[in-house]
């Protein structure tokens, strides 16, 4: 149980969007704290000198807001938090936690300036500054963390890889869907080809000795750009995307090439556009 617990816990999660976007969520968090704060003004807080009661809830909500923004980048300086490693739901829960600590030792030192005169310098008034944080700013974070919950439990994940089919040295690829309901992941040396086929890509995989076609809703375009960091896949054509050291065979004329591949009766084209940029990726990484 207690494995089940720990693997759960660092099992990849999609990041908060107020964490993932800090000016957005900035804007988000100032928002629903001023519409919180002054319908049932939570914090019992007073009024400052020349302001009413509405107007020294603006200020305690804008300056939350900046803190969360300054708080976010702080959070995101940690190398357990990079934006390099995967997010993970305990990292997720970890983050929140730290951020709405912060904010609260924010708003306490916040007062003595905001508020009028009174004896705040004790761990009770600091306590009660830190629960407000949390009660009021944990319901925004909750409402993102919420939305990626509901997606990553319903998230259909195609996971073909094997290490012994990979290449030394070979990480994973992770392919995303248009609408991240989900992925599909393999070693670069598995993929043959990529096919567009309306508003759905093919993938074509060799798996456990044969070839599988794998599909994902998502452009052409798209998976191009989730493909860029790898050299060697190179888009030859409108709907077709290539693995280079994987054509078996090149056939053809300066109008264009026809592409064979192992295993497979499939034929792949070259358009008399893409061929420049074909022809000095298959010098280069053909096998």
């Amino acid at each position: 149980m207690k494995k089940l617990v720990k693997k759960w816990l660092h099992k990849e999660f999609p990041q908060n969007h107020i964490i993932r976007k800090p000016f957005r969520g900035m804007l988000i968090t100032a928002l629903f704290t001023f519409i919180f704060a002054v319908i049932y003004q939570p914090l019992n807080a007073h009024e400052a000198k020349a302001l009413t009661l509405i107007e020294t809830m603006a200020v305690y909500c804008l300056i939350a807001a900046l803190s969360i923004f300054l708080l976010i980048h702080l959070i995101k300086w940690i190398p357990y938090f990079s934006g390099q490693k995967k997010w993970t739901f305990i990292k997720e829960i970890t983050a929140i936690i730290l951020i709405l600590l912060g904010l609260g030792i924010v708003i306490y030192f916040v007062a003595f300036w905001l508020e009028p005169p009174a004896d705040r310098w004790n761990l009770a008034t600091f306590l009660d500054s830190v629960a407000n944080a949390f009660l009021i700013g944990v319901i925004p974070f909750t409402f993102f963390s919420g939305l990626n919950y509901h997606q990553w439990i319903h998230q259909k994940e195609i996971n073909i890889t094997d290490q012994g089919e990979a290449n030394a040295g070979e990480e994973k690829i992770e392919i995303q869907s248009r609408l991240k309901k989900e992925k599909l992941r393999f070693y670069p040396s598995q993929l043959l080809y990529v096919e567009s086929d309306g508003n759905y890509v093919n993938f074509y995989i060799r798996h456990e000795g044969t070839l599988k076609k794998k599909v994902i809703r998502n452009s052409i375009s798209n998976i191009e750009s989730q493909l860029s960091s790898i050299p060697y896949f190179c888009r030859t054509h409108r709907a077709f995307i290539v693995n280079i050291p994987q054509i078996a065979e090149k056939k053809g004329s300066s109008s264009g090439y026809r592409l064979f591949f192992e295993d497979t009766k499939a034929e792949v084209p070259v358009s008399r556009k893409n061929k420049k940029a074909f022809d000095e990726i298959f010098h280069n990484y053909h096998l």
